[in-house]
């Protein structure tokens, strides 16, 4: 069966842009994931992903996820309530464009709607403007959690490219 997918492309090129969302508590943070740990990224693809379709990494082997997060121009940080997982991003460096990509991005599903996803976003962003890039950017599609791209223009990035796909 065909479905039709909308996707949208967001930017913001200035950290004075964010509109950023306050921190829920003291009792969460962020953790940069250093060394890599290749299970965490695929833990959090896979249950972050599988009620959204992530299903391009599903059958990537051990050493594809090995080789995907220790490249140097990944950054993975996990947020954490005490020690409880809650989610995550992925940072993707472009030097030859200097730009920053948020590849992956998400909460598990316990950690929805708790207006956890506007602060995850605003420090995937605040993270990404600390390398200078030019411009910060991700894309989202109608598959992905229905308050996504509310939360991504609510924090000040703007739509520059809409297309739909049929899946």
């Amino acid at each position: 069966m065909k479905k039709k997918i909308e996707r949208n492309y967001l930017e913001i090129y200035s950290l004075g842009d964010l509109i950023e969302s306050d921190s829920p508590s003291t009792e969460f943070k962020i953790e940069l994931i250093d060394p890599p740990n290749f299970q965490l990224n695929k833990f959090f693809y896979k249950n972050v992903g599988k009620k959204h379709r992530w299903i391009d990494r599903l059958t990537w082997n051990e050493k594809q996820w090995i080789d995907y997060t220790t490249n140097k121009n990944i950054k993975t940080y996990v947020l954490k309530k005490k020690e409880d997982l809650v989610g995550y991003f992925e940072l993707l460096f472009h030097d030859d464009l200097n730009e920053i990509e948020i590849a992956y991005f998400g909460l598990l599903e316990e950690f929805h709607n708790k207006k956890l996803g506007s602060y995850l976003l605003s420090l995937a962003i605040k993270k990404s403007f600390l390398k200078k890039p030019k411009r910060v950017w991700l894309h989202t599609c109608s598959l992905d959690h229905e308050n996504a791209l509310r939360n991504y223009i609510s924090r000040g990035m703007k739509i520059f490219k809409k297309e739909s796909v049929i899946i």
